[in-house]
C-alpha cells in the first residue's frame, strides 16, 4: 500500500513493515480463514464479524471503511448491514456517518459507562428510551454499497404498560411476527428494502418504550460486518451489560475484532491485572455463544493527556496496554494488530497531528486518518486471509 500516494503529506513515520496480523499457525484465527474461504468459494453460509469498541467505533468511519473494503473484495458474498443503534435519537450522542437517525418525540440515552445503570442493557452496550404516545425513529441508510434487508430484529422492552412498536417499509406498516420477550426482541419480516425504515412506538399509556439495538438482516448467504461502539467504553463497561450474550446470540459472531484500551489507558488508577481479567471475562462470554470464534486485538493508538490548559503529555501508559494486549492474545489464542507500533510508536500521535490525521485532542482521529487505520488495517486482514490459503493449498 502506497500510504504516501494518498496525499502531500509526509507519512514516513508510518511503520509499513509492522503493518501484519501477528499470529501463530495455531490460532483460531487460522480457522476463522478458513471458513471464510469456503463460504467465498462456494458463495454458501453467513459469516459474521463483530467489531467493539469505544468512540473510535461509535464514530463508525473505521469499521465503515474495513465494511466497505470487504465488500468490495467480495463482491458476491455480500451479507446485511446487521446491528445498528440509533445513536442521535438522544441528545449529544453522535451517530455513524454511514447512516443516519432523524427522531419525532422526546428520547433518553443510557450507556454502559454510566455507574449504574437504571435500565438493563444489550451487546450495544447503549440504550434510547421514551414515553412520548408519538415516538418515532427514522433512519436512512448511507452506505456506498446497498444492503439489502427482509427481516429486523429491533431489541427492546416496554414498562408498566404494552406497547406494540411497528416497522414502516416503503410507506407499508409491518407489526411483529413474533416476540421474544426472554431476549426482549421483535422480529418483522418486510419486503425488500435497501435505504430506509421507520420504528413507530404507539403508546397511549405513558409506557416507557427502550430500545437497545436493531439488527437488520436477509435470508441470503453472505459478510455481515457489526460495529458496536460507545464513546467512553471500556472492557469493564460491556461487563455490565445484562443481555450482552444473548443478543450476541442473534448474531453468533465467527470473528470478533477488539477495540477497547484507549480509555482503560487513561485511567488514574489502572490495573494491569484488572485490565487483563475483564478483557478475558468478555471473552469467555462471547465464547460461551460462539467456543469457535476468533479474536483479533487492535493494540491502542499512541495518545497524549491534558496537564494543563493547553498542554499535553504522552500518555506512556499505552505501551504498557499495548504489551498487556499481546498477553491476553497468548493466553487465548488470538491474533494481534499493532496498531501502536503501526503509527510509530510513543509520541507518533503528534505526527498524525501535524499531518492532519488526527484530531487536537491528540487521542482521536480525523475522518482522514480513521479511513487511513481502516485501510491498513484491511490490507494486514487480506494479507493473513491470502497467507492462510496459500498454506492450505500447499498442504492439500
Amino acid at each position: 500500500m502506497n500510504v504516501n500516494a494518498q496525499s502531500e503529506h509526509d507519512y514516513s513515520f508510518i511503520n509499513l513493515k509492522k503493518n501484519v496480523l501477528i499470529y501463530d499457525s495455531s490460532s483460531s484465527l487460522v480457522q476463522f480463514f478458513q471458513k471464510l474461504d469456503t463460504a467465498v468459494s462456494n458463495k454458501s453460509g453467513n459469516i459474521n464479524i463483530v467489531h467493539i469498541g469505544a468512540s473510535h467505533v461509535q464514530a463508525g468511519t473505521l469499521p465503515n471503511r474495513i465494511r466497505v473494503n470487504l465488500m468490495n473484495a467480495f463482491p458476491e458474498n455480500i451479507g446485511a448491514r446487521g446491528m445498528i443503534f440509533p445513536y442521535s435519537a438522544a441528545k449529544k450522542c453522535n451517530n455513524p456517518l454511514d447512516y443516519s437517525t432523524t427522531k419525532q418525540g422526546e428520547f433518553n440515552l443510557i450507556r454502559n459507562v454510566y455507574d449504574s445503570l437504571p435500565k438493563p442493557l444489550g451487546a450495544t452496550g447503549i440504550a434510547v428510551y421514551s414515553s412520548d404516545s408519538d415516538a418515532q425513529i427514522k433512519i436512512t441508510l448511507l452506505d456506498s454499497i446497498k444492503y439489502k434487508t427482509n427481516k429486523i430484529q429491533l431489541f427492546g422492552f416496554a414498562e408498566n404498560a404494552q406497547v406494540n412498536p411497528t416497522i414502516v417499509v416503503n410507506g407499508k406498516e409491518h407489526k411483529h411476527s413474533a416476540h421474544d420477550s426472554l431476549k426482549r426482541c421483535y422480529t418483522y419480516f418486510t419486503d425488500d428494502f435497501y435505504d430506509s425504515l421507520i420504528i413507530n412506538l404507539p403508546n397511549h399509556n405513558s409506557s416507557t418504550f427502550t430500545i437497545t439495538g436493531i439488527l437488520l438482516e436477509n435470508d441470503e448467504p453472505g459478510i455481515t460486518y457489526h460495529s458496536i461502539g460507545v464513546n467512553g467504553a471500556k472492557a469493564a463497561s460491556f461487563l455490565k451489560c445484562k443481555y450482552f450474550s444473548l443478543d450476541l446470540e442473534s448474531i453468533n459472531p465467527d470473528l470478533v475484532i477488539f477495540g477497547l484500551g484507549i480509555n482503560d489507558a487513561a485511567e488514574t488508577a489502572f490495573s494491569e491485572d484488572v485490565f487483563t481479567a475483564n478483557y478475558l471475562d468478555l471473552i469467555e462470554r462471547i465464547k460461551e455463544v460462539n467456543p469457535d470464534c476468533a479474536f483479533i486485538f487492535i493494540t491502542n493508538n499512541d495518545s497524549f493527556k491534558r496537564i494543563d490548559n493547553g498542554k499535553y503529555e504522552v500518555n506512556k501508559r499505552g505501551k504498557v496496554v499495548r504489551d498487556l494486549f499481546f498477553d491476553i492474545a497468548k493466553q487465548t489464542n488470538s491474533a494481534v494488530y499493532d496498531q501502536f507500533e503501526i503509527m510509530g510508536g510513543m509520541s507518533s500521535m503528534a505526527k498524525w497531528e501535524k499531518a492532519k490525521l488526527a484530531k487536537f485532542d491528540k487521542v482521536h482521529f480525523t475522518n482522514k486518518g480513521y479511513q487511513l487505520i481502516g485501510d491498513l488495517f484491511f490490507d494486514a486482514f487480506m494479507k493473513a486471509y491470502i497467507n492462510t490459503k496459500k498454506q492450505a493449498e500447499k498442504q492439500q
